[in-house]
């Protein structure tokens, strides 16, 4: 039986591991956990939501943005 992964575990992969394989056993993890939680389906739904609104404005972001998104959310590791 294979460990439980948390909201958090799934955050951070997918931060780190964007465009990687998708049919690795972690992603498969990832799939089957969002399936299941509301909050992560809620916080990705908001982060498409981001994205496109980013996409569309042509926004530009200071170079330390990401490293200070990753603290705020606590996906740092």
């Amino acid at each position: 039986m294979t460990e439980k992964v948390t909201c958090k575990e799934v955050m951070q992969h997918i931060c780190q591991n964007l465009g990687h394989e998708l049919n690795s056993e972690k992603c498969i993890e990832i799939k089957n956990h969002l399936d299941k939680c509301t909050h992560c389906q809620e916080y990705f739904k908001s982060v498409e939501i981001t994205i496109e609104c980013f996409k569309k404005y042509n926004v530009e972001l200071p170079k330390d943005a990401h490293q200070r998104l990753m603290e705020f959310l606590n996906l740092e590791e």
